[in-house]
């Protein structure tokens, strides 16, 4: 296995990759940890100790097993799996962004000291941290709270097996989380997940930070959205409202496309340069 620690950086990464997969490897390494232990520190959390992160090629029997809109996955305290291959649109837009809300997984978890947090808490707050979402995020995020949706119908779309939808589930959790963010204060997330840690359910510790049920907040951030697109038809007519999103979105998802295929062509032309053709080690158990 390949490994290294970032001794010059807090929180050592132990990164456990292919040769194929080195030079994403070394960016990993490169990413700035500071930053996002700054960020973490305004959620009100701490970083983990460490993290130990595997990169999977996509002919990896584990990969295969996966879905396919599955980029990272982390569990407990210290564990991260990323499929590079995978990256390059929401919520997985780059690989720095992927890593940073794979370690707020880690962050999370440890300040809730393993107790249960709901889906959309984890990936709300990992988004809200990490500022994974831009332009095409907002637009998107303003077709799925046109619907109306509520708590329940997030949890359906975080286990939906279309992609779509779960990409929906980010940005509605994303949007969730900020607005608790900017009312109840930055630090709120880590403050609800310590009083989980010292026992209290998530409904009750949510309710005592902020002062109201996890759906009224719900209602409260999203509503903003259906207001603001429940506008739109008035000023410009329905049919243009969704020709400009459409039209929004796709330039949004040709810039992933392309930001994706210049990623690869640098992981490609890194390899190229460094690759030595009688290096064996690394390779990944089936």
């Amino acid at each position: 296995m390949l490994a290294a620690a970032g001794a010059a950086q807090p929180l050592p990464l132990d990164i456990n990759a292919p040769p194929s997969l080195e030079p994403v490897a070394a960016h990993i390494r490169e990413i700035d940890r500071e930053r996002l232990i700054a960020a973490l520190g305004r959620a009100g959390l701490a970083p983990p100790r460490d993290a130990r992160i595997t990169l999977i090629p996509e002919d990896h029997a584990r990969a295969r097993a996966t879905p396919h809109w599955i980029a990272a996955q982390a569990s407990g305290s210290r564990d991260i799996v990323i499929f590079p291959a995978r990256i390059g649109s929401y919520p997985h837009d780059t690989l720095d962004s992927v890593v940073r809300h794979e370690l707020v997984h880690l962050s999370l978890f440890i300040a809730a000291a393993g107790r249960p947090l709901p889906r959309w808490f984890h990936e709300g707050v990992a988004v809200s941290v990490e500022e994974g979402w831009g332009l095409g995020g907002q637009l998107r995020l303003m077709v799925a709270a046109a619907r109306d949706p509520s708590l329940t119908d997030l949890s359906r779309l975080f286990a939906s097996d279309s992609q779509p939808e779960n990409a929906s589930a980010y940005l509605l959790a994303a949007a969730l989380v900020s607005d608790i963010r900017a009312r109840h204060g930055a630090a709120a997330p880590g403050a609800i997940a310590s009083r989980v840690a010292r026992g209290a359910p998530f409904r009750e510790a949510f309710v005592a930070e902020t002062g109201e049920s996890p759906e009224a907040a719900a209602s409260h951030a999203w509503g903003a959205y259906r207001r603001w697109v429940s506008w739109i038809p008035v000023l410009t007519g329905g049919t243009a409202m969704w020709l400009g999103i459409l039209l929004l979105a796709a330039v949004a998802f040709i810039a992933s496309l392309r930001r994706r295929a210049r990623q690869r062509r640098r992981w490609d032309e890194e390899d190229e340069s460094d690759a030595d053709p009688g290096d064996t080690t690394g390779i990944l158990p089936p």
